[in-house]
């Protein structure tokens, strides 16, 4: 028969269990809401009724970015805060696991864009041109490269003349479109004050302008990916040493 001593000496531990639980229980919730995000936009652009048209949009539905954020962050809160609050070793490996690919795929992805830098550029250049054509096709895309260009105050990869790849803005005499030769007004400088054409929209393309954002704030990003970082390494910890108490105290109640 096992003693009162023995009980007191044998606990799991509650400030890691409930800091586990209460930390995955907002990133769950916060899954939940993302995912919610993205199928509510999806319902709205018509894709939940017809499905097949998720492979129409020739560019980047940013919707996806929801959608997988949303379901990543949703199966590691349900894991963490389920295997915290009922004890279950097997959701919090899963948990450790989960979050540990995660930051090594981090990891693995900035050596690797460090290493092949001119590689990624060339990357980056060919996904903005896929996007730029499809700019008419999806509205979220649209909003998405509209809000870009503003920010950063760029027009097109490299430059205005990347919006000849766009069939309603492409200068060829073919074009019926209205807009033809111009580009987005997202392009349009917000205060001209010259009467050159070129004062009239932004001349830099959106990489350069993202290369001289990523100089211009390497410090700040770089304490972010080290702060997210420090955080997976932590709750990993933090699930490795809930899942020994756990082992331990069952360990001790089979041999007592």
């Amino acid at each position: 028969m096992m003693s009162g001593k023995h009980y007191k000496g044998q606990e799991v531990s509650c400030c890691i269990k409930y800091f586990i639980f209460g930390f995955n229980i907002i990133f769950w919730l916060l899954g939940v809401a993302f995912l919610g995000i993205g199928l509510w936009a999806w319902n709205e652009k018509g894709v939940l009724s017809n499905l097949s048209s998720i492979t129409d949009l020739g560019g980047f539905d940013p919707v996806w970015l929801f959608l997988v954020v949303g379901g990543v962050m949703f199966i590691l809160g349900f894991a963490g805060c389920i295997g915290a609050l009922r004890e279950n070793t097997f959701l919090l490996k899963f948990f450790s696991v989960f979050l540990g690919i995660i930051f090594f795929l981090e990891l693995t992805a900035g050596v690797l864009a460090f290493v092949f830098k001119d590689w990624i550029k060339d990357q980056l250049n060919f996904f903005i041109n896929n996007n730029i054509r499809a700019y008419r096709d999806d509205i979220d895309l649209q909003n998405l490269i509209d809000f870009t260009q503003e920010y950063w105050e760029c027009c097109g990869a490299f430059g205005a003349d990347d919006w000849n790849l766009n069939i309603y803005f492409n200068c060829t005499e073919s074009n019926p479109s209205r807009e033809k030769c111009g580009v987005p007004f997202s392009c349009c400088t917000k205060d001209p004050a010259s009467e050159e054409q070129r004062t009239y929209i932004h001349v830099k393309g959106c990489v350069p302008q993202f290369e001289k954002w990523l100089q211009d704030n390497l410090t700040v990003v770089a304490g972010i990916f080290i702060g997210i970082a420090l955080l997976q390494i932590f709750g990993i910890c933090l699930a490795q040493n809930l899942v020994s108490d756990i082992e331990a105290v069952r360990a001790s109640c089979l041999f007592s």
